[in-house]
């Protein structure tokens, strides 16, 4: 993931420019990492580090999505909508 990417994400899902710590961003950041280390991973199956990498990111997403439902349950249902996540 680039710096191109990543101020692409900020824009389409921060509240401005420099809104990089609100969660809809992170959680955003974190499925874009995810969706590379998921190919990453079906060229490379024995790369166990990389593996345990992805289930750590996978849990701190699912950690976020749920403070966010907690917090926001509107916001919460736009994201998981745009990102294509759950099901």
């Amino acid at each position: 993931m680039n710096l191109k990417n990543k101020k692409e994400i900020v824009k389409k899902y921060g509240k401005n420019e420099k809104d990089t710590g609100s969660t809809a961003v992170q959680v955003a950041m974190m499925s874009k990492k995810i969706s590379e280390l998921t190919e990453h991973l079906k060229t490379n199956q024995k790369d166990y580090a990389t593996k345990r990498g992805l289930l750590m990111m996978v849990g701190k997403r699912k950690r976020l999505l749920s403070y966010l439902k907690s917090q926001n349950l509107e916001e919460y249902r736009d994201l998981v909508k745009k990102l294509k996540i759950r099901g």
